[in-house]
C-alpha cells in the first residue's frame, strides 16, 4: 500500500484532493487538526492533515458499459433535430422560434424533469462524498434546510475536529449541538429583536406579494395593545386601491388615522398632520425592487432621516438569488433589520440564516400566518435555532 499526506484548509477540500489523486478506493489512515501560530501566538491558523493510502495490486479501471448509459437528448445551437436521439422518440419543432410552453410537454417534458432531478441528486451526492459517512445524514439535513454551502462546510469542519479528537466517534445529538453553537456564534453580533420604539417613523419596505400591509397591521396592533402607543399610518401604495382599503380597515379597528400620499409634498403634509402621535407606520408600495428605478422613486418620496428606521420584508418562499437581488438594490438605504414572512408556507428556513449572515443584518420578526395580530413572532437566536432543527426534534418525539 502506498500512502500520501494531505494538508487542506477544510476536511471537505482534503477529501476532494484524495478522491482526485487516489480515487474512490482510497482509505483514510489517519487524520488530525493542525494549529499553527503566527505573530507571537496572536493569530492562529487551523488546517487539516489527512493521511490516505491506496493499494496498487489490483488497480481496476472504472468504466460504464455503453448499454448502461442513459440516452440524453443533445441539441445543436439552432435548436434543430437532436444529434443524439432521446430514448423515447419525440417530435421536435424544426426552429427554435417555434418552441413554446406546449411544445415541451408529454414524454419530452417528463424526460427533462427526470434529467433535472438526476443532476440535482448527483450534485448533492458529490457534495456529500466530501465528508465521512457518519456525517452524511446530518449534512443532508442541512442541505434540505437550504443552508448555504459555505456554512455547511464550516460546520462540517467543526464536526470533523470533534470527530478526530474523539476517536472518530460522534453522535447525532453532538452534531446538532456543534451546528447550533456555530450558527449561534455567527448570529451573536446581529440585532435580533422587534422594533425598539426609539424612533418615531417605522418604514416598511419590500417587493409585491410579501404581505407588507398585513405585517404592518400585526406590528401596529401589538404597539397599541401591549405598549399602549398612539399610532398612525402613512401609505404610499397608491398603485393598488385594495391595498389602501386594506390598511384603512386595519386602521379603523385600531382607531388610528391614515394619510395617503402621492408625492413628496403630500408626504411632508402627512408628517405634520400626524406629528402628535407616538408612532407612525409607513406602508410603501410593493414593486419589483430588482429594478433600481423603483428604489430611486422611493428615496425621492420619503425623508430618510434620524427619526426613521427601515425594515425590509422578504418572503421565505422566494428564491434566495432573487432575494439577494432585491437586498442589493437597497444598499444605499439603511435597512435596520429584516422581516421574513410566510414561514408557514415553507419547509426550510436556511435562507433566513444565509441572508442575515451574508448581509450582517438582524431580524425584527417572522410571520407564520394571516391572522392579525397573532401570527407574528419576535425572535431570539435560540428561537431561530429551535425552528431550524424543529424537524429533527419532531422526529425524535414521534
Amino acid at each position: 500500500m502506498k500512502m500520501k499526506k494531505y494538508n487542506a484548509p477544510s476536511i471537505a477540500e482534503a477529501m476532494k484532493q484524495i478522491r482526485s489523486d487516489l480515487g474512490e478506493d482510497a482509505v483514510i489512515l489517519n487524520s488530525k487538526v493542525v494549529i499553527t501560530k503566527k505573530f507571537f501566538g496572536l493569530v492562529k491558523n487551523k488546517s487539516y492533515e489527512v493521511i490516505a493510502g491506496y493499494d496498487q495490486v489490483e488497480k481496476k479501471s472504472t468504466y460504464f458499459p455503453l448499454q448502461d448509459i442513459p440516452s440524453i437528448p443533445s441539441f445543436r445551437d439552432d435548436g434543430s433535430t437532436p444529434m443524439i436521439q432521446p430514448s423515447t422518440p419525440v417530435e421536435l419543432p424544426k426552429k427554435a422560434s417555434q418552441v413554446d410552453g406546449s411544445a415541451i410537454s408529454g414524454n419530452f417534458g417528463k424526460e427533462i424533469a427526470e434529467l433535472k432531478s438526476m443532476i440535482q441528486s448527483m450534485q448533492r451526492m458529490s457534495t456529500q462524498s466530501q465528508y465521512p459517512d457518519e456525517f452524511l445524514p446530518f449534512v443532508d439535513f442541512l442541505q434540505q434546510q437550504e443552508l448555504g454551502e459555505e456554512l455547511i462546510t464550516a460546520i462540517s469542519d467543526e464536526l470533523f475536529e470533534y470527530y478526530s479528537q474523539n476517536g472518530n466517534q460522534i453522535t447525532w445529538d453532538q452534531m446538532q449541538e456543534i451546528a447550533k453553537d456555530y450558527l449561534r456564534k455567527e448570529l451573536y453580533d446581529l440585532p435580533i429583536s422587534g422594533i425598539l420604539y426609539d424612533k418615531k417613523y417605522i418604514n416598511v419596505l419590500g417587493p409585491t406579494g410579501v404581505g407588507k400591509t398585513t405585517t404592518i397591521a400585526k406590528i401596529a396592533a401589538r404597539s397599541v395593545l401591549e405598549k399602549k402607543k398612539k399610532i398612525g399610518f402613512i401609505t404610499t401604495d397608491t398603485y393598488r386601491i385594495a391595498a389602501i382599503e386594506q390598511l384603512k380597515t386595519y386602521a379603523a379597528l385600531l382607531q388610528a388615522p391614515v394619510e395617503v400620499v402621492y408625492n413628496a409634498a403630500d408626504y411632508a403634509e402627512a408628517i405634520k398632520k400626524l406629528a402628535h402621535l407616538d408612532l407612525i407606520f409607513i406602508d410603501t408600495a410593493g414593486r419589483n425592487y430588482k429594478e433600481a428605478k423603483y428604489v430611486e422613486d422611493l428615496k425621492s418620496l420619503i425623508q430618510f432621516d434620524d427619526q426613521l428606521e427601515s425594515y425590509l420584508v422578504l418572503s421565505l418562499t422566494a428564491k434566495q438569488k432573487d432575494l439577494e437581488s432585491i437586498i442589493d438594490q437597497f444598499k444605499d438605504i439603511n435597512i435596520e433589520k429584516f422581516i421574513f414572512t410566510k414561514l408557514d408556507e415553507t419547509n426550510s428556513i436556511g435562507t433566513m440564516f444565509n441572508l442575515m449572515i451574508k448581509y450582517n443584518k438582524g431580524l425584527a420578526y417572522y410571520t407564520n400566518g394571516q391572522e392579525v395580530p397573532e401570527d407574528i413572532e419576535q425572535p431570539s437566536s435560540d428561537n431561530l435555532l429551535e425552528l431550524f432543527f424543529k424537524e429533527i426534534l419532531d422526529e425524535g418525539s414521534s
